[in-house]
């Protein structure tokens, strides 16, 4: 099977060390599956289960077909942190949808 790596976008829990108004997460983990629509899929699901805690699962998934097998599906590979002053569709605008991207 094919293996594939999807960026998916949340809203986290104000922290107390926090000096923007939100703190918004990208995460990056990798999936084996049939093509990319069901890898982004399987992310998705994944997402909400890790957002169910205290964060907040954004909605945005973006997908990039791997040229390298993968061992585990759901592997975590990338985290990112970051405070902003936006509110959640303005930084999803900010930083992942300026119309700029190649996206196919």
């Amino acid at each position: 099977m094919p293996s594939f790596s999807v960026r998916c976008v949340f809203l986290c829990e104000r922290r107390q060390d926090q000096t923007a108004r939100h703190l918004y997460e990208e995460r990056i983990t990798l999936w084996k599956a049939a093509d990319i629509d069901q890898a982004m899929a399987l992310a998705e699901d994944e997402a909400r289960l890790y957002a169910a805690k205290d964060d907040r699962y954004l909605g945005l998934a973006q997908a990039y077909a791997l040229y390298d097998d993968i061992a585990t599906d759901g592997t975590e590979v990338f985290s990112l942190l970051r405070d902003s002053d936006l509110e959640p569709d303005d930084y999803l605008s900010a930083f992942f949808d300026t119309g700029k991207e190649r996206t196919q």
